[in-house]
């Protein structure tokens, strides 16, 4: 292979990097995909890793010893994940979001690419100082999410079932409680989608009383794994009763009074 130019060997890093969030990315990779010395290498590591850090794009961290290399960390700034989640609750004040019982609808703002991916990273970055091994959600609006958050992650993600299904073999099974309506109903998870030991957070769109985080923790008990994480997009704090305590989510969701108009809010994080 030719010899690259400085600026091309620094757009294809930058590239890679950013394509394999929180993945250690070795010198000999880069040093045989674009025929450079590991020294040339590294100094195009360093200015890649300052220009994502002059402009709030996230962190390159160097790792050290055989195994080592480099990783890149996404994020975005604080003032950005601010205005990120103002715009948020502007979109999810509109009164025509407001469907019978009450609830809001959200489907458009789960499965907006920019939205999430946005609301991914923001989640991601709270949980990058905890070793995780997977991303748990349940099969509903909130996959979209679940996916940037494991993606950021550098982790698994694994998906709970309302039922099960053939094609997955061998399952397990609980019931649980759920905390809005009091109804009992099912989850289930594959034996084969998730090893004994793993810690794992919860992700979601939306958490009304916690009735299913409280039943993703039981079904993990199951796997001898743990849940050391909750995430939402979106957290119902007009519920007079969490079946869950700690949690970390983008906004929060207050109130519908009787004329339909939704009261949203920021969450402790910009408090």
């Amino acid at each position: 292979m030719e010899k690259l130019s400085r600026n091309s060997r620094i757009s294809a890093i930058t590239r890679i990097l950013a394509e394999n969030p929180n993945k250690v990315m070795s010198l000999n990779y880069f040093s045989e995909l674009l025929n450079g010395a590991k020294s040339t290498i590294s100094e195009d590591i360093v200015i890649v890793r300052d220009i994502m850090e002059k402009l709030n794009f996230g962190k390159v961290e160097t790792i050290a010893g055989a195994s080592g290399g480099v990783k890149y960390i996404p994020d975005i700034s604080y003032e950005d994940k601010k205005i990120f989640a103002e715009n948020l609750c502007e979109l999810l004040m509109d009164k025509s979001r407001v469907v019978p019982g009450n609830f809001i609808y959200m489907t458009d703002i789960m499965f907006n690419p920019r939205i999430v991916s946005t609301a991914g990273i923001i989640l991601a970055s709270n949980f990058y100082d905890i070793d995780i091994d997977c991303v748990v959600t349940v099969e509903t609006k909130g996959v979209p999410l679940a996916y940037e958050v494991a993606k950021n992650l550098g982790v698994q993600l694994v998906t709970v079932r309302r039922e099960n299904k053939v094609t997955e073999g061998p399952t397990v099974s609980i019931n649980y409680v759920s905390g809005s309506s009091g109804r009992i109903q099912n989850m289930s998870l594959a034996r084969r989608s998730l090893k004994k030991g793993s810690k794992c957070i919860f992700i979601d769109d939306f958490m009304r009383a916690g009735g299913t985080a409280k039943g993703i923790k039981d079904l993990l008990n199951e796997f001898e794994s743990q849940l050391v994480g909750i995430g939402v997009l979106v957290d119902n704090v007009a519920s007079a009763r969490k079946l869950v305590d700690e949690r970390v989510s983008i906004i929060e969701f207050n109130s519908v009074d009787e004329e339909g108009n939704i009261n949203m809010s920021l969450s402790s994080l910009y408090k």
